[in-house]
């Protein structure tokens, strides 16, 4: 047996040694990374679905709540309103009156009022030109710009007008209607982010 002063034992217990430091300092630098793909509590809350009590909430008068960052207009439509959804003429007008274009609805709002219920309207306040929010002009009466249209969503960034339903108009710059997002209503409560069942 020929003796080289090596001690193996000990070779072999830094071998073991510097092996589990190295696990441990990967595990260290992975779990961050790892926890980076699940989304944090901050996200979950924002996306959510948002509960808006409507029982105060009048003929005409609209509430603006808010759901993963975008503003939700929820409108109490009064009967000439709806009346006025339904008209031919503000029909010809519109370059979608069918909202034919799926995405833009959950497929269980498929009226011409694009809601559950006519009096209910629940609709993403976000232009779908580039994403500003519309002005709420609840008057059904011709515009000081444009006599043509009576009263709905204005967006002032470029012109685009909508209809009191979200429906957009022809000739504007914005390409779709007002997007609906997945909704339910139970009694007087809208739940946004869950859809009717």
């Amino acid at each position: 047996m020929t003796h080289d002063g090596v001690n193996k034992g000990r070779r072999r217990f830094l071998y073991i040694a510097t092996g589990a430091v190295g696990t441990v300092g990967a595990v260290g630098v992975a779990t961050p990374f790892v926890k980076s793909w699940f989304p944090s509590e901050k996200a979950k809350a924002v996306g959510a679905p948002v509960k808006v009590d409507i029982n105060g909430l009048k003929l005409g008068e609209m509430v603006i709540a808010e759901w993963r960052g975008k503003p939700i207009f929820i409108l109490r439509r009064t009967k000439a309103v709806i009346d006025y959804l339904r008209d031919e003429g503000l029909r010809s007008k519109l370059a979608d009156p069918d909202s034919e274009v799926a995405s833009q609805q959950p497929d269980y709002v498929t009226s011409d009022v694009r809601s559950l219920s006519e009096e209910l309207l629940v609709i993403e306040g976000v232009c779908t030109h580039l994403g500003c929010s519309p002005k709420f002009i609840p008057e059904l009466e011709p515009q000081p710009f444009d006599a043509n249209w009576q009263g709905g969503f204005f967006c002032p960034c470029h012109g685009s007008r909508f209809d009191l339903a979200g429906r957009v108009f022809s000739g504007v710059p914005a390409p779709y209607n007002l997007q609906i997002p997945p909704y339910s209503v139970d009694g007087g409560v809208v739940t946004v982010g869950e859809g009717a069942a």
